[in-house]
C-alpha cells in the first residue's frame, strides 16, 4: 500500500523540491500528490485543495507531508491529527526563509511548532537538523533520513595551461544563499585569474566581472556545469544540509562552503567551511586555494575520497520507509 506524499508544485528548482521527487521515485512507497499554490502562503482554494486531499486518507492511514505544505497550518494539520498518522518532511524551517520581517518569522514559527508537535512524527534531512527542531520546537523524537545522491561520473574541470579556475555557485539568487558575500570576496581577487558561474533561479545581483549567471539549468546542462567545474561554492547564511555540496562531491568537485548548519555533516570532512556571513575569510581562503597548485590538488584527493562515502537514493528511500512503518 502506498503512502499520499503531499508535496508543493512548483517549477522551480530546489533542494527541498528534488529530494521530495527522487526519494519518492527511488522507491520509498510514496503517491506523490502535488499541490499548487503560494506554500506556505496558500490562498483559501488551495487551502481547500489540502483538506480534500487529507479527507480522502482513510482514517488511520499514513500521511507524508512536506513540511512547506503542513507547517504555516495548524488550523488544517491539527484536527486531523487525531484521525491520521501525519508525518511531516522539513526541509527548513519556515522562520529561516530569507526576507521575513520579525513578525512574519515569529507567525510561522509558532504556527510550525503546533503543527509539528501534533503529528506522530517528524522527519528532518541531516543530525543538525533533527536536533534543532527537537531543541526548538520541544519535540521528544526527529527521525533523519538525509538525501541520497545520484552517482555521477568525475568531473574534468578545467584544463590548467587553458582556463582560468572555474568555480560554480548552484543555489537560488535569494539573501538566504549569500551570493553578496561571495561576490564581496571575489572583488578582492580581480589580481588573479578566474571564473564564477552562477546557476540557480532569481534576478542576477551585482557581480564583479568574471562572473555569469546562467539561471536555473537541469539535466544535462546541469551536469555539463558539474563537469566543468573546479571548486563548488556555497556562502549560505543558513542551511539544514546542503544537497549541492554532496552533488559535487559525488562528481570529485571539491567545495568551499559556510560552516551553517548541516553543511558540515554534508562535507563529511573533506573541502573547507568558511565562517558565513564574512567576505574577508571567504577572500582568504578562495586567495589559497587559486595560488596554490598543492591546495587544489590536496582538496581534489580528499573531494574524490568523500565521493566513496555517499550513499544513493535507493538506500534513502529505504531509510525513509523504515521510519514510516515506525509511525
Amino acid at each position: 500500500m502506498t503512502i499520499p506524499f503531499l508535496i508543493p508544485a512548483s517549477s522551480t528548482p530546489s533542494g527541498g523540491t528534488l529530494y521530495d521527487l527522487r526519494i519518492a521515485r527511488a522507491g520509498a512507497g510514496l503517491r506523490i500528490i502535488r499541490l499548487p499554490g503560494a506554500w506556505p502562503r496558500p490562498d483559501p482554494r488551495e487551502v481547500r485543495a489540502l483538506e480534500r486531499a487529507l479527507d480522502l486518507v482513510p482514517d488511520g492511514g499514513r500521511v507524508l507531508l512536506d513540511g512547506l505544505v503542513a507547517c504555516a497550518l495548524p488550523e488544517v494539520i491539527v484536527p486531523r491529527a487525531h484521525r491520521l498518522r501525519l508525518v511531516v518532511l522539513v526541509h527548513l524551517p519556515l522562520a529561516q526563509e530569507s526576507g521575513l520581517d520579525p513578525d512574519t518569522a515569529r507567525d510561522l514559527d509558532l504556527r510550525e511548532r503546533r503543527v509539528l508537535g501534533s503529528c506522530a512524527l517528524v522527519v528532518a534531512t541531516g543530525q543538525w537538523a533533527a536536533r534543532h527542531l527537537s531543541a526548538h520546537h520541544d519535540l521528544p523524537r526527529v527521525a533523519v533520513v538525509p538525501p541520497g545522491v545520484a552517482a555521477a561520473p568525475l568531473a574534468r574541470g578545467t584544463a590548467p595551461d587553458r582556463s582560468p579556475p572555474r568555480l560554480l555557485c548552484v543555489a537560488s539568487l535569494t539573501p538566504r544563499k549569500g551570493h553578496r558575500v561571495l561576490f564581496e570576496a571575489l572583488e578582492h581577487l580581480t589580481d588573479l585569474d578566474w571564473e564564477c558561474v552562477c546557476v540557480g533561479p532569481g534576478r542576477p545581483l551585482p557581480a564583479p566581472a568574471g562572473v555569469r549567471f546562467t539561471g536555473p539549468l537541469h539535466g544535462a546542462d546541469l551536469d555539463a556545469a558539474y563537469d566543468r567545474a573546479d571548486l563548488l561554492v556555497l556562502p549560505s547564511l543558513a542551511e539544514t544540509y546542503g544537497m549541492v555540496v554532496t552533488e559535487a562531491l559525488a562528481r570529485g568537485v571539491p567545495v568551499m562552503a559556510s560552516a551553517v548548519g548541516g553543511v558540515p555533516e554534508a562535507l563529511g570532512g573533506s573541502g573547507i567551511s568558511v565562517a558565513p556571513g564574512a567576505p574577508e575569510e571567504w577572500a582568504r581562503e578562495l586567495r589559497i586555494w587559486l595560488s596554490e597548485p598543492r591546495t587544489r590538488h590536496r582538496w581534489r584527493v580528499r573531494a574524490r575520497a568523500r565521493r566513496t562515502e555517499l550513499r544513493g537514493w535507493d538506500e534513502a528511500a529505504r531509510a525513509l520507509r523504515h521510519v514510516l512503518e515506525q509511525a
